[in-house]
């Protein structure tokens, strides 16, 4: 008869088992950091620590330059072995980086409120979350540090929505964006926000880049991305006649598309909204209150409050939120991308998306900007990538943009700089594994990360949002059941556009609201009735920069030259203010100190 082992001898042997593992983890983990030791050593990078956190490789020191600073962080994650993620802590002599811009306001407002779900961060990703998360019966709380949403990288892109064919199929990156650009059809129906699928050149310089073709086929074959086809160079020229005669021929995806990257998320918090959600704006995470493995407290500059389950989607302060909650382990390095804006009169150099193919440097982490005809008709040249320390660098120079238009004139020499009417610049929430982190805090019960969410971001948010939700909801079903919102109505009514109309539905439109047939913006053709209809939506625009990302008031060849003093007089009288006290975009941009000519009261500036 067979003897059996005692369940302590089991026991002893799991241990002992255990404690192999986690030596044998050790050994490799040194392994890897002394890789990466000798990786810096020999370019240069001499003086760097490499350590460990939280289960991530831990870059500490000083080093000269800030490329330096950005060049160990990647020489570490492409030699980081069983380490997921990196934590780069060196940083330049002297001067710390800016911290986050917070806002004045200070107030109880949210103090002991209790919710299910806190989301951080109202750019694509979280108003995307906010809004699937309200398809359930649960308390959702969309917190935002700046004054409206969409104020960061969401409104500093350029729309488009990618097809994946350039992305590795082992990263999420890829996961994301290849089922997000699936759901966009029916997402812009739901939302009445434009959206095409104007389709995109990658562009052969060379005879010998066409040979790649199988291998675009086959990328497209096993990602199962629809639409892909070689196009030869008369076929190409038939089609974009402003491309350049070096043109060899180009690969067209067929389900790219293009949209107002600030329009979605708009739509996406106003319907959320709609359904249930707080959207608590002017609001700054600061810290939080744990105990043990989990987050009881969430600490804003509006009160503390209580949530169950903590969404951290705040984008380039993504991992400082983590290191609040005591969970960093990953580094998010902003990438500065700078835009041109040109008149509608040069969208007629394509109907489509232009860019050369990038294979001159297969090492780049970007795409390489390009020539994008945005949903509104204009053409768009960029956006450039550089490194920067800054997390709200949006500064522009005049070195990028003449930069990025030498390189993309020779894509359509028809390309000038005197058509640009604005440039803006915004910063990429990039981690040095240059990938998203998607899913639950690998130390933290109740957190969830929408992290490093970069190009394509926006494509990827809708399905981000998806699994996010799903997360969410297996997290809080295992304290209460959690059902469907019964009320959920994924439909949101869009401002009506005159000019967009037959002459039929505009005089039907005008004879129901006068306000829609008095011109207020020349240049785009914005009426009154649409600028009120901002002033009064569920996320009602609070400054200049608001009305002018909701409906176009502004975004003409003038920049707002003639509009902008009488848009100002409508935000005055909506919000109950002295004119001077109207902000151009946020905090301390107000457009006057005071009262002048006898209007009374203190000429002090109020922020």
């Amino acid at each position: 008869m067979m003897s059996r082992c005692p369940d302590n001898r089991i026991s002893d042997r799991r241990t002992a088992a255990k404690g192999r593992e986690c030596r044998l983890k050790a050994n490799h983990s040194e392994k890897d950091r002394a890789r990466v030791r000798r990786a810096l050593q020999k370019a240069g990078l001499a003086g760097v620590t490499v350590g460990e956190q939280n289960g991530s490789l831990l870059l500490t020191g000083t080093l000269a330059r800030w490329d330096d600073v950005v060049r160990a962080g990647q020489i570490a994650a492409a030699r980081r072995g069983s380490y997921a993620h990196v934590v780069n802590h060196l940083d330049l002599p002297g001067a710390a980086p800016a911290a986050p811009r917070l806002p004045a306001l200070r107030d109880a407002a949210l103090d002991g409120l209790d919710v299910d779900v806190a989301v951080i961060g109202a750019g694509v990703t979280g108003c995307a979350i906010a809004r699937e998360l309200s398809r359930w019966d649960l308390s959702v709380l969309l917190l935002e540090k700046e004054d409206d949403v969409a104020v960061g990288a969401s409104s500093r892109n350029d729309g488009m929505i990618h097809p994946g064919i350039d992305l590795r199929r082992s990263t999420q990156k890829f996961r994301y964006g290849v089922s997000g650009n699936a759901m966009f059809d029916q997402l812009a129906g739901e939302l009445e926000v434009p959206f095409v699928r104007n389709g995109s050149y990658i562009i052969f310089s060379a005879a010998w880049e066409r040979l790649l073709v199988p291998a675009f086929y086959l990328r497209a074959a096993l990602g199962h991305i629809p639409g892909v086809r070689y196009v030869s160079r008369r076929a190409l020229r038939a089609r974009e006649p402003a491309v350049a005669d070096w043109a060899r021929g180009a690969i067209y995806t067929g389900s790219s598309g293009i949209l107002c990257p600030y329009g979605l998320t708009l739509a996406l918090a106003e319907n959320a909204v709609q359904n249930g959600v707080r959207l608590s704006l002017s609001t700054a995470v600061t810290g939080f209150v744990r105990e043990g493995s989990r987050l009881t407290g969430v600490v804003t500059n509006r009160g503390t409050l209580r949530a169950r389950l903590v969404i951290d989607a705040a984008g380039v302060w993504a991992d400082r939120v983590a290191a609040l909650a005591g969970d960093e382990f990953f580094t998010i390095h902003p990438r500065k991308g700078t835009s041109s804006i040109l008149d509608r009169r040069a969208g007629a150099l394509t109907a489509s998306v232009l860019a050369k193919a990038p294979f001159a440097d297969v090492r780049n982490h970007t795409k390489g900007g390009g020539i994008v005809r945005t949903i509104d008709g204009n053409l768009l040249v960029g956006p450039t990538a550089r490194e920067v320390r800054e997390r709200e660098d949006n500064a522009t120079a005049l070195a990028d943009i003449d930069a990025e238009f030498a390189k993309h004139s020779r894509v359509a020499p028809g390309l000038t700089k005197a058509d640009v009417i604005t440039y803006f610049s915004g910063t990429r929430a990039a981690t040095y594994e240059e990938d998203f982190i998607v899913g639950k805090s690998p130390r933290v019960e109740n957190l969830l990360y929408a992290a490093g969410i970069q190009s394509p971001g926006l494509t990827a948010a809708p399905a981000i949002a998806a699994e996010i939700a799903r997360l969410a909801v297996a997290a809080l079903s295992a304290a209460r059941p959690v059902r469907k919102n019964p009320h959920f109505d994924p439909h949101r009514k869009a401002v009506p556009r005159p000019r967009e109309m037959d002459d039929a539905a505009r005089a039907a439109l005008i004879a129901a609201d006068p306000d829609f047939g008095e011109v207020i913006c020349r240049c785009e053709g914005i009426t009154r009735g649409e600028i009120l209809a901002a002033l009064r939506s569920p996320v009602p625009a609070r400054s200049l920069d608001g009305v002018k990302r909701r409906v176009r008031a502004g975004m003409g060849r003038c920049q707002g030259g003639f509009c902008s003093p009488v848009v100002a007089e409508l935000l005055a009288k909506e919000q109950h203010i002295p004119l001077w006290r109207v902000q151009k975009g946020g905090c301390g941009s107000d457009l006057g100190f005071g009262p002048t000519k006898g209007g009374g009261g203190s000429a002090q500036r109020t922020v």
